[in-house]
């Protein structure tokens, strides 16, 4: 079997694949030496250490992202893929991150730290205290000589001069700093006398904040029973300490700011609600009494009594309008009468005056008795209508044997399916009431 031949370029092609497919990125510390940026704004340069070095490009795209300049000489930390550059067969790594050698190991550890923590959930939501809304005493562990302090209680003294404030000073940098800060949180926590603790302190480099990122005091506060707010460094500075507080402030500034409340806010707040409560009740107690005005007035209107009234009112005008007929008839009579006698008096004839005096006497007779039998009438259709009225009043339903059940509330009662058993029902009779308990449902 003849040997497989292969051209120079694909032996490159094959070795750049294959170191690039077992290594794949890796990251490496060395010096810096031999850097240069040509034109093109790429970075050429030899990564060493003691004993060996190796060839290194950092495109333009990336190298842009790096806040430093490198310089010979520098030791940094960096993320690179393993590759070979075929045209001449230079093995190469190129580098797509850069640091500084402190800080880049000082971010490897904290990502893994991070994931650790994330593992063991010490990130999760679920476990997140939530922040009163009324905070009443609030800690702070802190620098007691740090400008953060002086920030913090600032900002608590002018928007909440009313909140009280416990100091638990402590280191905030340095090795000794993560065993004060632990013993802070659970000096506080064993004491139970705050709402809420402010964990934090000014900005600073990544090594300066760094006992904020120690696994010891991410424990700390997750352990702690009354809510942290972390406020380390500022905006961009993110340490583990945030990941684990139940509420993370970009500075110990907004820190203050939200465990305080603004009072002028807080009364603007209160009269606003204030306002619209009482505005809301005058609303309904106009409408409420108009309609009590409403339902008086039908009630007035349909109440037996006002319609007894009204008939004896009816029956009254009636009786009236009878008696002035009856007068005026009586005076017509009376001058007809008179016109007679006149006439008598100018007839001398006797037969005329004795026979004008007995028809005045029939004419007397039948008006005595129309009177009388119109009045037996009147007097009959009213005893009708009261008889009627009394008919369609309550009370006398009540007076024939009936009576009214009702509820607690005051409603009749119209089926079984109104009441319960063990509730309290009140019979009306005609005669006084009967208070009662239910037992049974037939």
């Amino acid at each position: 079997m003849k040997n497989h031949i292969l051209t120079i370029s694909q032996l490159n092609y094959s070795v750049k694949q294959m170191l690039e497919v077992k290594f794949g990125s890796v990251w490496l510390i060395g010096e810096i030496s031999n850097f240069s940026q040509p034109v093109s704004g790429h970075w050429y340069l030899t990564l060493k250490d003691e004993q060996a070095q190796v060839r290194c490009a950092m495109f333009r795209m990336k190298n842009m992202r790096v806040n430093f300049r490198p310089q010979n000489g520098m030791q940094v930390l960096v993320r690179a893929n393993v590759s070979l550059y075929e045209p001449r067969g230079d093995y190469q790594v190129i580098i797509e991150t850069m640091q500084s050698a402190g800080d880049g190991l000082l971010q490897q550890q904290f990502e893994q730290l991070k994931m650790k923590l994330a593992g063991l959930g010490l990130f999760a939501q679920e476990h997140k205290k939530p922040i009163p809304t009324f905070v009443k005493r609030v800690g702070i562990v802190t620098s007691s000589s740090g400008a953060a302090l002086q920030d913090i209680l600032h900002i608590l003294q002018r928007r909440d001069p009313t909140l009280e404030i416990v100091i638990y000073p402590t280191l905030v940098q340095g090795k000794e700093a993560t065993a004060d800060i632990v013993q802070m949180i659970e000096l506080a926590n064993r004491r139970q006398e705050c709402d809420v603790l402010i964990v934090g302190r000014g900005g600073g480099s990544l090594e300066d904040l760094w006992c904020f990122n120690e696994e010891a005091v991410a424990w700390a506060i997750y352990h702690s029973q009354i809510p942290i707010i972390s406020a380390v460094g500022h905006e961009t500075d993110v340490t583990i300490a945030d990941f684990v507080a139940d509420l993370r402030a970009p500075t110990p500034s907004a820190a203050a700011e939200l465990v305080s409340r603004d009072q002028q806010e807080l009364l603007r707040q209160l009269q606003h609600h204030a306002d619209k409560v009482n505005l809301a009740f005058d609303r309904l107690w106009s409408e409420k009494l108009a309609q009590f005005d409403r339902l008086q007035l039908r009630l007035q209107a349909q109440h037996p009594q006002r319609q007894l009234q009204q008939r004896v009112q009816q029956l009254s005008h009636l009786e009236k309008q009878l008696k002035q007929q009856m007068e005026q008839l009586l005076l017509r009579k009376q001058q007809r009468w008179k016109n007679t006698l006149q006439r008598m008096e100018r007839n001398p004839l006797p037969y005329r005056i004795s026979a004008q005096t007995q028809h005045l006497h029939k004419l007397e007779q039948r008006l005595s008795y129309a009177i009388e039998k119109n009045i037996s009438q009147r007097r009959q259709q009213f005893q009708t209508l009261c008889t009627q009225l009394d008919g369609l009043s309550p009370l006398a339903i009540l007076a024939r044997g009936y009576s009214v059940t009702q509820n607690q509330q005051g409603k009749a009662l119209l089926s079984t399916q109104d009441i319960a058993i063990g509730e309290t029902i009140v019979t009306r009779l005609a005669q006084g009431k009967v208070v009662s308990q239910v037992v049974g449902i037939l």
